[in-house]
């Protein structure tokens, strides 16, 4: 079996038994595509010393550390898969280790950033109202970017104030909309999109690009830099900066910590506990601001 039939069999493996994103299965075959190329060997014959020289190809190349656990991780599943498959009967990759990784708290923007930022959308521009909606979706719901690029009408629940998000692995959540969000998403609907050329595949697509298609991912990115930008705000932001602020303010406000997993949809609730320490980073530095025995100093 050569690389190219081994990865296309592991990928209807995770998409059609997994339910993985599309989004996934590319990630994870660049991953194995890195191994491929390193390595003179097919994949029924690379063995632990023709994955250390990749590994170490990997750090040579100034391949951070989280990128390199997650390319690792990629190659465990593809090889643990082989070994499912009767394929092969060892594992080259079972002795390496992730490299350990720091956590990194996200960039959040503060209540008044994103409020400096949705205001700094011209409203009496072509597709502001659809530009503010996917701001404020993004902010209000702390969606992922591909949520809401792929949001359908008929999964919207605005006069019960919901939505219905499908997010990673095709798996539905239902997503309270704040009422400023769902003003703008309906003013959308009416006024704007029906004026927007809409192609055949995407008629139950909330959010058209101006060729009628759904809105990619890059598009909303730098729709969001410029905003931010004419906001007058530094900090290096993306989509995802406004969903580590939605949980955020949600966690300094008191919410629960299985909620706020609940909302943004994640598996595990250690991906939700690292606003725990942004939020106990934030007292730290108010206290620092703000405590007379620092005042005096």
């Amino acid at each position: 079996m050569n690389w190219t039939d081994s990865i296309q069999g592991y990928q209807d493996y995770l998409k059609f038994e997994r339910g993985l994103s599309d989004n996934t299965l590319a990630a994870y075959s660049r991953d194995l595509r890195l191994l491929e190329r390193s390595c003179d060997l097919g994949p029924l014959k690379v063995g632990p010393k023709q994955v250390q020289h990749f590994l170490e190809e990997l750090h040579a190349s100034g391949t951070n550390p989280r990128s390199q656990g997650r390319i690792l991780s990629a190659l465990r599943g593809f090889f643990k898969w082989l070994q499912e498959e009767e394929l092969r009967d060892d594992d080259p990759v079972i002795l390496f280790e992730n490299p350990k990784v720091g956590r990194k708290l996200p960039t959040v923007l503060s209540v008044d950033e994103v409020e400096a930022i949705l205001e700094a959308i011209p409203m009496n521009e072509a597709n502001a109202t659809r530009d503010r909606a996917i701001i404020e979706l993004l902010y209000a719901c702390g969606l992922r970017v591909s949520e809401v690029c792929t949001l359908k009408r008929s999964l919207l629940r605005l006069k019960e104030g919901y939505i219905i998000v499908t997010g990673k692995g095709n798996k539905q959540r239902l997503v309270p909309v704040h009422k400023s969000a769902i003003k703008f998403v309906e003013l959308y609907l009416e006024y704007e999109r029906p004026h927007l050329p809409c192609k055949p595949q995407h008629t139950d697509t909330v959010f058209l690009s101006n060729r009628g298609a759904a809105l990619s991912r890059q598009s909303v990115f730098l729709k969001l830099k410029h905003f931010s930008a004419a906001a007058g705000i530094r900090k290096n932001i993306s989509p995802h900066t406004l969903r580590h602020s939605f949980a955020t303010h949600l966690m300094e406000g008191g919410a629960d910590l299985r909620i706020v997993q609940q909302l943004l949809g994640h598996e595990s609730i250690t991906t939700t506990e690292i606003y725990t320490h942004i939020s106990a980073q934030k007292m730290s530095e108010e206290i620092a601001s703000f405590h007379p025995l620092n005042k005096k100093r």
